[in-house]
Parts: structure tokens; C-alpha cells; sequence
């Protein structure tokens, strides 16, 4: 009996040792994105989610992450803030008390500036793809930059000016309008920056007209519009409210030239739109089709996962987020917080799929702009604006 409790007792050990010898298969790492899957701009969600599931299916299959010498499978956290402030703030709660390493997303600066609060407070790397308002990586109460905040795109200053530079010189405009969301972090900055570049200029804004998100109705605006003399109107507001609006413009008669921002860019546009956007302009991010070979093999794998689906400027600013993350949390050489923090306001210099990024001590990347036109039912590269 000892003798067989002894042999059973050696086997037990054996085992141990043998399972403890095998190699241990890839630990994960999480990340978290928090995104807008519902609400007011669902197209930008799902461009977000397609990329980051696009980044994270490519590094897993390749065997994972390789973070100090071992690999470690990339663990995706998924939260819908459904395109609202207090949403945003408490996606990015969740994801801080699931225990993620670092936050992609929000992508709309009226979820993004919010989110980054929580960022800040819970010292949470975060990086957003998409929101452009100075307000999201800039302490309001100090004035400056935050810490754990990063984003992936140029800001709302760089964009305003660029908008009003190519209404000055590429058309020509001597009586220019806008047409806002007061109500929109976003919408908001942009027409006051380009108000102030026109005026600068000697170019004075003869209509600078407000409505509220969720409004249909934009005929008193763009009546007074018309009844400036307005030879063209800056619209940067979502792709989900410019057909509307440049549809009513072309009822009241107006005929000057619309044009907007990097928030006409989902292809959505073009379907609600239709020919009413024939012709028009807007500033973004990157253009398909003057792609790197680096965006060339982006887009070719992101339409072979998603049905032929070109990526719009949400996806590949959204792809750029996480190479951004992928290189800081392997520069950082371990799996924490602070370290990948630091690794990520270490880079100066990252090639993207959006263009070359610059980093000069702040979270906001010095980058080019493109211009795209809508031409035959397609974003068509126009010309390119440098920082």
C-alpha cells in the first residue's frame, strides 16, 4: 500500500514538473475601444470597430504581440457610447475598471472630450482616431496638454485654416457663410476658426448661422444666406446633416459653392446626398486613391475582410490608432500603464496609414491634410494642404 501511494506520489510530481516544463501559450493584453455603434453617426462606429478588429485579427494571427522578449494575444474590449457625452464617460469608466491597458476611441469630439476626463483622472492611456477638437488632449482649466491623452489626427485649428485657405484661393470666395451645430464642440470650433482666418484675410463672413443637433428644418438660416449674397457656404458638420442641408441650400435657390469638413466623410454621404453633392469639396485625412503602399495594403486587407468595403478616413485613422499603441506598448518593453504612457509621448516621428506623423511633445500629431471632391458618386482626391 506505502509502495503504491509512493509510485502514486512520484507520478503527481512527474506531472507537475512535465506541465510546468511545456511552454505557456501567449498571455492576452487589453485594449479598449469605445465607439460610437449607435446613436447619431453609426457609420463612424462601424468603420472603428471594422479597423480595430481588422488591427487586432492581424497581430493575433501573426502569433501576437511580442512585449519583452514574450508574445501576448491582443484581447479587443468593445464599448458602444452611443454617440452621447455621458455615455462616452462611462464606457470609458468600464473599460478603466475591466482593466484595459490603453483606450482607443471616442472618435466624435462631443464623446471624445468627455471620455478623456475620465482618461486623465484614471491615468488611461488613451489615443482617439477621429476627434479633432483642441479640447480633448488640452486641460481646459490649465490650458495644458494632458497627459494621457493622444490622438491620431490633426486638430481643429489646422483644419479651420485649411478650409479657409482653399475658400480664398481655390474658390475664389469674396462672400462666404457658415452653417453650424452650436451644440457641438466640434462643429463649433471649425466655423469659428474659419470665421477668423477669412476675416484675417480681409474676407469678411457675411452669414454666420447656428441650428441645434437633431434639427430638420434649416430654411430661416439659409434664407438669410442667400439674402447676403453668400457666393459660398462652409458646412462642417456630420454626414448625417449636411444632405439635408445642402438639399434645402439648392430649394431656396442658393448656388454658390458648398463645401465642408472631415465629418462629410463616410460614403453615407454620397447615398443621402445624391447628386445635390455633386461637385462639392472637403477637407480630411487621408485619399484612397493617392494611397502609400502602406495605406495600399491597409485597403486591400480591409476589402477583403468587409466585402469589397473601401475604408473611409474613421477606418484608417482608427488602424493608425493602434500601430500608434502596438509600437509604444513594445517600446515600453512591459504591460503597464505608466511605462506604455511614456513609450507613447516618446514618438516623434510615425508613417501611417494616414500620412506621416510628428509628435512635438503634445498629443497632437503635425500632419498634411487632403482635399477630396464628390465626383461621379466618389471621393476623389483634389489637392493636398501641409502643416
Amino acid at each position: 500500500m506505502k509502495r503504491l501511494s509512493l509510485l502514486t506520489g512520484l507520478l503527481i510530481v512527474m506531472g507537475l514538473l512535465v506541465t510546468a516544463c511545456q511552454p505557456k501559450g501567449p498571455e492576452t493584453i487589453k485594449i479598449g475601444l469605445n465607439a460610437e455603434l449607435t446613436g447619431g453617426v453609426p457609420v463612424v462606429g462601424a468603420s472603428c470597430k471594422n479597423a480595430a478588429e481588422l488591427a487586432v485579427e492581424e497581430i493575433n494571427n501573426a502569433g501576437g504581440l511580442e512585449v519583452g522578449g514574450k508574445k501576448y494575444k491582443i484581447e479587443l474590449l468593445i464599448e458602444d457610447n452611443e454617440d452621447k457625452a455621458e455615455s462616452a464617460a462611462a464606457a470609458a469608466q468600464k473599460l478603466n475598471a475591466a482593466g484595459v491597458l490603453l483606450m482607443i476611441g471616442p472618435n466624435a469630439s462631443r464623446n471624445a472630450i468627455p471620455a478623456s476626463t475620465v482618461a486623465e483622472a484614471n491615468k488611461m492611456p488613451m489615443i482617439s482616431p477621429w476627434s479633432t477638437n483642441p479640447k480633448t488632449t488640452i486641460d481646459p482649466d490649465t490650458g495644458q496638454p494632458k497627459k494621457y491623452v493622444m490622438r491620431a489626427c490633426f486638430i481643429d485649428d489646422f483644419q479651420g485654416v485649411v478650409a479657409a485657405k482653399f475658400a480664398m484661393t481655390e474658390l475664389g470666395s469674396k462672400k462666404p457663410a457658415v452653417l453650424y451645430a452650436v451644440d457641438s464642440e466640434y462643429n463649433k470650433g471649425i466655423a469659428e476658426i474659419f470665421k477668423r482666418t477669412m476675416e484675417e484675410n480681409g474676407i469678411p463672413v457675411v452669414a454666420f448661422e447656428t441650428y441645434t443637433t437633431g434639427d430638420k428644418d434649416f430654411s430661416a438660416q439659409l434664407t438669410k444666406i442667400k439674402e447676403a449674397g453668400a457666393d459660398s457656404l462652409f458646412l462642417p458638420n456630420y454626414y448625417t446633416e449636411v444632405p439635408l442641408q445642402v438639399q434645402q441650400a439648392h430649394k431656396l435657390g442658393f448656388t454658390g459653392v458648398i463645401f465642408g469638413s472631415d465629418s462629410w466623410g463616410a460614403t453615407e454621404l454620397i447615398e443621402l446626398c445624391g447628386p445635390d453633392c455633386e461637385g462639392y469639396f472637403f477637407t480630411t485625412h487621408y485619399a484612397a486613391d493617392i494611397a502609400t503602399p502602406k495605406a495600399q495594403a491597409f485597403i486591400k486587407a480591409y476589402e477583403a475582410k468587409y466585402g469589397g468595403k473601401t475604408p473611409d478616413d474613421v477606418a484608417a485613422l482608427t488602424y493608425d490608432a493602434f500601430g500608434l499603441a502596438f509600437q509604444a506598448i513594445q517600446a515600453a518593453g512591459k504591460i503597464d500603464r505608466e511605462a506604455v504612457n511614456q513609450a507613447l509621448h516618446s514618438i516623434t516621428r510615425y508613417e501611417g496609414v494616414t500620412g506621416v506623423m510628428a509628435f512635438k511633445g503634445t498629443g497632437d500629431p503635425v500632419k498634411s491634410a487632403v482635399v477630396l471632391q464628390i465626383k461621379g458618386g466618389k471621393f476623389v482626391y483634389y489637392t493636398t494642404a501641409q502643416p
